[in-house]
This record gives C-alpha cells, sequence and structure tokens, in this order.
C-alpha cells in the first residue's frame, strides 16, 4: 500500500506545480503542462509491460528494477539541468504507475483469501488518494523552496519505497512464465500519445478542429490495430480475450465512463476554488490552499476503502459500484446547487471521495472474480490504463466545456459553465450506475440461474 501510494503521489506532482515549472524553466504554460502529460504517457503504456513482467517468475526484479527507475527519475527533477531533463525525469516517475497492478497481484499471491481481497481494494483507493495527499504538500513546498523542494520530497519517498520493497517483497510463485509483446507495446504508445496529447492541448478543439479530429481518428485506428495484434499474439501484452468476459469488459465500461466523470468533478471544483473573486465567484485561493481542499477527498476515500469490504460481505461488487456511482453523482449535484460558500466545496470534495474511494475499492473484486491468480497483474494494468485515459479525458471534457462558457475579451468562464459541466458529469455518472447495474444483474442470473 505504501508503494502504491507513492507511486500515485509522485506521478501527481507535476498538477500544482506547472505554473511554478514555467517560471522556474522560462518556458510556456502549454511546455509546462507536459510534466504532467508525459508521467501520464509512460505510466499509461508502462502499465500493461510491468503487469505482464509481474505475471512471470522475475517479478520481484521488475518491482525493484522499476522503483530504481522511478528514482532515478526523481533525481533529474531535483539537479539543475535544463528542461528536457526535467521531462525525462518525470517520465521515469509516471513507469512508477504500472506498480499498482504488481501490488495487486503480490496480495492475491501471499495473503490469506479472505484478507487479500480487503488489501487489494485498498490499494486501489490509495493509488487514487494519492494524488489528494501529494497536491497539496508539493504546493505548500513550491511555496516555500520552489519547484526543487516540491521535487526533492517525490526522491525521498521514493527512495524510502524501493528500501521497503527490497526488505519485504517475495519472489513469485514458481511455475510461471512471462513474455513481453514488445510490438503490442510500441503500437499501444503510439495510440496513448494522441489521446493524452488531445487531452493536454485542449486549445486545439477550438482552434483546429481538423487538426484534433483527425489525431482522434488516428488514435482509434492505431488502438484497432492494438486489438488485432494481441489478439493474434501467442503471447499477448493484455489478454484480449479475457478483458472481453462481459464481467470485464463491462468493469472496464464503468471504470472508463465513471473516470471521466470523477476527474471532471475533480478537476472543477480545484479550478473553482482557485479563481479570483474579481471573476463574479470563486474564492481566490492559492494553489497550496486549494489543494488543502482535497483533504476530505482523500480522508473520506480511504474510509470508504476501509468499509467497502465489510459492506462487501453483504452487497456484490457490481452493486457497490453502483452506489458509488450514485454517490458520485450526488457530488456533481452538490456543486451544481450549491458552491457560494467555501464549506460547500469541501462537501462536495468529501462526497467525491466517498464515491471514488468505494467504486475503486469494489472495481477489483469484478475484475479479480473472472480472472485466474496469475492474471491478476495483467488484468488490472489493463483496467489501470482504461482508468487514466478515462481520467485524462475527463479533464480535457471538463476544460473543453469551461473554454466555451469564456466570453469574448473575459478570462474566465461564466459561472454557468461550471453547472454545464455538473450536469454533463451527472450524466457521465448515470451511465455508469446503468453499466454497473447490467453486471449486478448477469451475476444475479448466473448465481441463481
Amino acid at each position: 500500500m505504501f508503494i502504491a501510494l507513492v507511486a500515485a503521489a509522485v506521478a501527481s506532482l507535476g498538477t500544482p506545480l506547472i505554473t511554478s515549472v514555467a517560471t522556474s524553466f522560462h518556458v510556456s504554460l502549454g511546455s509546462a503542462q507536459w510534466t504532467l502529460t508525459v508521467a501520464l504517457l509512460s505510466g499509461a503504456v508502462a502499465t500493461p509491460v510491468l503487469g505482464r513482467l509481474g505475471a512471470g517468475p522475475h517479478r520481484r526484479a521488475t518491482i525493484l528494477a522499476t522503483l530504481a527507475v522511478v528514482v532515478a527519475g526523481s533525481a533529474l527533477t531535483v539537479l539543475p539541468l535544463p528542461f528536457a531533463w526535467m521531462l525525462a525525469g518525470r517520465a521515469a516517475q509516471g513507469v512508477g504507475l504500472g506498480l499498482t497492478a504488481l501490488m495487486m497481484g503480490v496480495a492475491r499471491d501471499h495473503l490469506p483469501e479472505e484478507r487479500s481481497a480487503a488489501v487489494i481494494a485498498l490499494i486501489s483507493v490509495v493509488s487514487i488518494i494519492g494524488a489528494g495527499v501529494g497536491y497539496p504538500l508539493a504546493a505548500l513546498l513550491a511555496e516555500l523552496g520552489g519547484v526543487g523542494a516540491a521535487y526533492g520530497l517525490g526522491l525521498v519517498v521514493t527512495a524510502a519505497a524501493l528500501l521497503t520493497a527490497w526488505r519485504s517483497m517475495p519472489e513469485a510463485p514458481e511455475g510461471r512464465s512471462a513474455h513481453v509483446d514488445v510490438a503490442g507495446a510500441v503500437v499501444l504508445a503510439a495510440a496513448l500519445l494522441p489521446v493524452l496529447f488531445l487531452a493536454g492541448e485542449r486549445n486545439l478543439w477550438s482552434r483546429h478542429l481538423a487538426v484534433a479530429a483527425g489525431l482522434a481518428v488516428v488514435a482509434v485506428v492505431l488502438l484497432c490495430v492494438w486489438a488485432v495484434i494481441e489478439l493474434r499474439s501467442t503471447t499477448p501484452l493484455v489478454d484480449v480475450r479475457a478483458v472481453r468476459h462481459p464481467a470485464a469488459a463491462g468493469a472496464n465500461l464503468a471504470m472508463f465512463v465513471g473516470g471521466i466523470g470523477m476527474y471532471l468533478l475533480l478537476t472543477l471544483i480545484t479550478r473553482y476554488a482557485q479563481t479570483p473573486h474579481g471573476a463574479g465567484y470563486g474564492f481566490g485561493l492559492t494553489t497550496f490552499v486549494a489543494g488543502l481542499v482535497l483533504i476530505p477527498f482523500s480522508v473520506l476515500g480511504f474510509v470508504a476503502g476501509k468499509l467497502t469490504p465489510r459492506v462487501r460481505t453483504r452487497i456484490a461488487d457490481p452493486l457497490l459500484l453502483a452506489g458509488s456511482a450514485v454517490v458520485v453523482g450526488g457530488g456533481f449535484a452538490l456543486f451544481a446547487a450549491a458552491r457560494s460558500d467555501l464549506a460547500e466545496l469541501f462537501a462536495a470534495m468529501g462526497v467525491l471521495g466517498f464515491g471514488v474511494g468505494g467504486f475503486s475499492a469494489a472495481m477489483p473484486g469484478v475484475i479479480l472474480a473472472v480472472t485466474p491468480k496469475s492474471e491478476t497483474s495483467s488484468a488490472m494494468s489493463f483496467n489501470y490504463v482504461v482508468r487514466s485515459v478515462g481520467y485524462s479525458l475527463g479533464s480535457a471534457i471538463g476544460g473543453l466545456i469551461l473554454a466555451a462558457g469564456t466570453g469574448p475579451g473575459h478570462l474566465f468562464p461564466d459561472d454557468s459553465a461550471y453547472t454545464t459541466a455538473a450536469l454533463v458529469g451527472i450524466g457521465a455518472m448515470a451511465i455508469t450506475t446503468l453499466t454497473s447495474l447490467a453486471l449486478a444483474r448477469r451475476r444475479s442470473s448466473e448465481t441463481n440461474p
């Protein structure tokens, strides 16, 4: 759980530091945005590769080598080097996002079944609330000591994670083999690059719509090519046939759409909190104080993660997904109806955290119910790729809606644009709820023919 928390917190460091990086390195905000995008891209590509390696006999070595890469990347972000080295360091830090699925594999292999389910649920939760932990800490350190101090924190905690893994990670069970599908990894990287580029470069949609649409088509075509490669491969990067199982496919669809909604609300609340009073709304909070708004998200997310394993004994995982999606939808409704007081933003963020925590804790149970133990890391790694893409699109959709609601000559969007975005989020969570209920109905029909 500590390793999953560190990986998530360090990868999210780019979010609160974009402005500080642009100032320190004398680059544009668009260029500084790549400190976040490149980490998401390397994480999305590394996750299925590490998931496949983690399914084999060299899982311990894979974990230690990955953490060594993350530590090296953290050192590059701290050293006084040109901006290109900063990007290289952020890419190396993003690789650590692939460790979450491996930690789930370790828990499932080496803990008793009744305990492993609870631990896997918590690993899933801390991999999300890590952002809520890292954001205010990074913002505070950046205000006190600059970008170097904030990324210095990343170096310290990743080194601690490497030491922890070296002392505690067991070897994988014997009798397993794993081969990495290099062609599949290359095509997947090529497909995800335009997806994350489109998510990061929001102005492209408004200024160069034809180019944006063309890149979207290229991404879809490459994803289709990747699926064909995986189906034909004897050692696929991701077992697409297993992913096509109705339970796994439904869970990944719920994760994708739900991820869009969850990250959309997270983006809306933090941006609203930082909007200056001169816009006619907002609270003009500094980056650090705005980061404190994430504390209810992290705390209630962890609480939901602790409660979920107990509730699972009475309620099926798909129903927990549906209930959690409804809670997130409630967070959207609260934000849409009441955001004139800072306490209301804290309340909306807390509701979001509780819903995201429950959703994240229930998700592994849906997928692993139809997944062999040996494929735990691979199956969950695909789910995390889906989640990363959903989060990126949620952030992009939020930016596009707010951009569309910004009048000519205005620096900030109209207050009504936030309401529109919240309604879109409610729609996304409604789809997620219906998908989860369909999963629950199918499981019920299978267990009670």
